[in-house]
């Protein structure tokens, strides 16, 4: 019996004494790259054609900072992301994305190597980031606070975003399936019929908050230049 809800999202599993369930993470380096290798059949194609698409919309959104390769960054947070929250949803499988130590490694360095190279190689485009065009001279010291508030904890609002989504439709499953056996079979099959359309929407945001990640990192590192 659990102690409280949330330790469904604990790492339990382990051997001597190491957390086993976040192998789940690196499982896509043995599954994904396989179609690389063979030839291409429709499971490929579709995949293809999904990171081109995703190519263009992250090339387009990083403007003057685009170089050769540079998408290919966003792309692989993408897929790495949303292959983890996908594999949440199998039963009895760690959701490794309902983690901030997962999601603060992901958001952090990344924002932390953005910041790094604006200071140092364009400064005088953040100072001017901080105050918006238009600004009355009174409102300039508090938009300047406000600007480095918004900034500080960007990656901390990325993680958290990802986060929550992620375990707050996993805890609504969990609360209704635990209701199963104290009803009566009408009421079990109206209960698996919920579960199923949980189940759907829990699929759409998985891809959903995959691709919102990744957009913001993008716009974020557009912003620096």
């Amino acid at each position: 019996m659990m102690s409280n809800l949330f330790s469904i999202f604990d790492p339990s599993t382990n051997l001597f004494n190491l957390s086993i369930n976040w192998m789940s993470t690196i499982l896509g380096l043995m599954f994904l790259p396989y179609s690389f290798w063979i030839i291409p059949n429709r499971h490929f194609m579709i995949w293809n054609f999904i990171l081109k698409k995703l190519h263009n919309e992250f090339k387009t959104l990083l403007k003057n900072n685009y170089f050769k390769g540079s998408t290919f960054i966003f792309i692989s947070m993408f897929s790495f992301v949303l292959f983890n929250n996908f594999l949440g949803l199998f039963p009895y499988i760690f959701t490794s994305t309902s983690h901030l130590t997962l999601t603060l490694s992901i958001s952090f360095p990344l924002w932390l190597s953005f910041m790094i190279y604006g200071w140092i190689n364009n400064y005088q485009h953040m100072f001017i980031h901080m105050i918006p065009q238009g600004t009355p001279t009174i409102l300039m010291p508090f938009m300047v606070l406000i600007e480095t508030i918004s900034n500080i904890i960007r990656p901390g609002t990325l993680a958290v975003r990802l986060t929550a989504n992620m375990i707050a439709g996993h805890l609504l499953m969990t609360l209704l399936s635990s209701t199963g056996p104290n009803l009566s079979y009408m009421f079990i099959f109206m209960l698996i019929i919920i579960q199923i359309m949980l189940l759907v929407l829990e699929s759409a945001v998985a891809i959903i908050q995959s691709y919102v990640i990744a957009i913001l990192s993008t716009l974020y590192s557009s912003e620096v230049n």
